[in-house]
């Protein structure tokens, strides 16, 4: 069996075998199986994880496979959700608002990278960069509760938010609105679309550099790539993503706010992704489910300080399992099998 993981923990840059697409088609038929199972109340649940997961995976990406550590990907997201709420509430349909709530945010982040990226500025300034963007974003849309603030015939509420967000729409009826199950089928069908996309995309010679830049972008630099450019692209794609993730996020709840923005978002993206496994592009996935579930639980059983709990969390895995859940998982599980074929109990 160690054939198993060993497959299923090939390299970034190697082709995934034959594993781990029996992997992604078993686990997709499974996820998609569960509405047979479960109630509405749980697939409401269930379907916020996959729907924050893609957030997690832009920045799985970005920072595990670029090296760019951004606190910006809540901005991205709160755009791509208030995108969508403002056009689908001001035109009636919904398909465009949909598309823009990922073009926008891609746009405004492929417009942050020209200045950034092309800047030069360093790792650090970069995260603080996008730091300081996200809570301006949260700050500014905090303040347009004042009856001025008005986009066609949307009001932004300030911090009480934007309510009753259309849901969305088949685009070639759109008298036929998806309910929550179907919301929960849409959700992990992209999540599972951006993992496999993600994973492909880090097996081609554009991926492959990606990851040369995270190991060494003075190397890359003398190999004759410009560094620059791969960076701008793979910034601009994860904003695309965490757009998309916001724009489903206002369509699974039907509301949209600035806690969106929020500096206590921008850490849970990082705490799901450390969690998970930020070197893995599953890891973050399975890290956003653990942490949702873990959040949900304390909040049932009437945990006050559950961000405390969660920084606690944080804290275990920074120092004990570095490489997140999934990797150390994967290597425990390895050993094992590596330990029992040495011994010859591998064969039977």
């Amino acid at each position: 069996m160690g054939w198993l993981f060993s497959d299923f923990r090939r390299p970034a840059g190697e082709r995934p075998g034959p594993v781990w697409w029996s992997f992604v088609v078993v686990a997709t038929a499974v996820l998609l199986s569960l509405p047979l199972t479960l109630d509405l109340a749980q697939l409401l649940d269930l379907s916020v994880v996959f729907v924050l997961a893609l957030l997690a995976l832009s920045m799985s990406f970005l920072w595990g496979y670029v090296g760019i550590l951004s606190f910006g990907q809540t901005a991205f997201f709160g755009l791509g959700g208030y995108v969508y709420a403002v056009a689908a509430m001001n035109w009636g349909d919904t398909t465009l608002p949909f598309l823009l709530g990922i073009a926008i945010p891609l746009a405004f982040a492929a417009l942050l990278g020209v200045f950034m990226v092309y800047g030069k500025i360093s790792d650090i300034y970069f995260s603080v960069m996008t730091l300081v963007i996200t809570l301006i974003l949260n700050r500014a849309m905090r303040a347009t509760s004042g009856d001025q603030y008005v986009i066609g015939d949307v009001r932004l509420n300030g911090q009480n938010g934007i309510p009753g967000v259309p849901p969305l729409q088949v685009p070639w009826d759109s008298s036929v609105t998806l309910f929550i199950d179907h919301v929960y089928y849409l959700s992990v069908v992209l999540a599972v679309l951006v993992y496999v996309g993600l994973r492909l995309l880090l097996t081609t010679p554009f991926g492959r550099i990606l990851v040369g830049i995270r190991e060494n972008e003075r190397r890359i630099e003398l190999l004759g790539y410009d560094a620059r450019r791969y960076k701008f692209a793979a910034f601009a794609l994860s904003g695309g993503i965490a757009g998309l993730s916001g724009t489903m996020f206002a369509i699974w709840g039907s509301f949209v706010a600035p806690e969106m923005f929020g500096l206590g978002q921008a850490a849970e993206v990082i705490i799901w992704v450390i969690v998970g496994g930020k070197s893995t592009l599953i890891g973050p996935i399975v890290g956003t489910g653990v942490i949702q579930y873990l959040t949900s639980w304390l909040g049932t059983q009437g945990v006050g300080q559950v961000t405390l709990v969660l920084g606690a969390i944080l804290i275990v895995f920074v120092l004990l399992f570095k490489d997140g859940l999934v990797p150390t998982l994967g290597a425990a599980i390895a050993r094992v099998f590596a330990g029992r074929r040495e011994s010859g109990g591998g064969g039977q």
